[in-house]
């Protein structure tokens, strides 16, 4: 019996991407990505969109279900994105409705990427994991998602999970500490102060990669930036983990290769504010999907 497939849409601000996803195996076939600036140049991206998507579903007449990741807040019906701040014309459009019109054969499923890539984890990830789970992604923000009974935890109008927003150090909040821009500024000003031996460079061009080779080799300073976000995500999850009460973490997301030297830092706060009742059971892990959980999880929308 040949198996079932979906497309797979993993919207971004840099690029759109798209693929065939096996529902059993999670292989991705007929990938395709196209950058997402020229289509909103363009003036119709939701018409460029839908035509790059008519060619998918021309090549696979079988698929009957497409899933789609946006970065941003949808309406809680899962129709409309409302606000996805890097690309703005997509707000207000009534994205669902649009699409069935020009395929009306076919169903489309629209979630948040970060949400997408928390249900992805549950479907296609090597390791089994609990029904019950927060998801929090380390990229140019800081993303997140809570499943809760196999589903998206949404919350009261759609758009619950925003653990970047959580109010962290220095009158900000968590994304503008330890976003990928705001890590690389930290890094930099500590490297002005830092008086040991360290193998970054003072001349303000740390990059996440440096650093995260640096503590590789035990790099005293870059030991130290990443315990200070570790320490930030920490308490933002020790928030979480009391309001959700859920005790299995994971995280994803391009700095998620800092995993191993912020992890002490993040496990030093659960520590500290978490009673033995949120401790029994506790569980953080990297996420395992990698540079495949946008589409992934995109096309774990159309398993329900």
């Amino acid at each position: 019996m040949e198996s079932v497939q979906y497309l797979g849409i993993d919207v971004g601000g840099t690029n759109v991407k798209m693929g065939i996803v096996d529902a059993q195996s999670g292989n991705i076939s007929n990938f395709y990505s196209h950058d997402t600036a020229s289509w909103r140049e363009s003036g119709h991206f939701v018409e460029r969109f839908a035509d790059a998507i008519a060619l998918q579903l021309y090549e696979h007449k079988g698929i009957k279900k497409v899933g789609i990741g946006l970065p941003g807040m949808i309406n809680r019906e899962r129709t409309v994105p409302l606000e996805i701040t890097a690309i703005p014309e997509l707000n207000g459009v009534p994205m669902v409705e649009t699409l069935n019109k020009r395929f009306p054969d076919v169903q489309f499923f629209l979630e948040n990427d970060a949400n997408a890539a928390a249900l992805g984890e549950f479907y296609f990830a090597d390791d089994t994991i609990n029904e019950n789970y927060i998801f929090i992604t380390l990229g140019t923000g800081v993303g997140g998602a809570a499943i809760i009974n196999k589903k998206v935890f949404v919350g009261g109008d759609g758009n619950a999970m925003e653990p970047g927003h959580l109010p962290s150090r220095n009158n900000r909040v968590l994304e503008r500490n330890i976003g990928k821009k705001e890590l690389l500024d930290l890094a930099n000003d500590m490297r002005q102060d830092f008086k040991g031996t360290t193998q970054l460079p003072a001349d303000g061009s740390i990059s996440t990669t440096s650093l995260v080779a640096a503590a590789a080799v035990g790099d005293e300073l870059a030991l130290q930036i990443w315990t200070e976000v570790g320490e930030m995500l920490g308490d933002g999850l020790v928030s979480l983990i009391r309001v959700l009460d859920i005790k299995q973490i994971l995280i994803g997301g391009g700095l998620s290769a800092s995993y191993d030297y912020i992890l002490p830092a993040v496990q030093k706060q659960l520590d500290f504010w978490l009673t033995p009742y949120y401790q029994n059971g506790l569980s953080l892990k990297r996420a395992s999907l990698g540079n495949d959980a946008g589409l992934l999880g995109a096309a774990s929308l159309c398993f329900e």
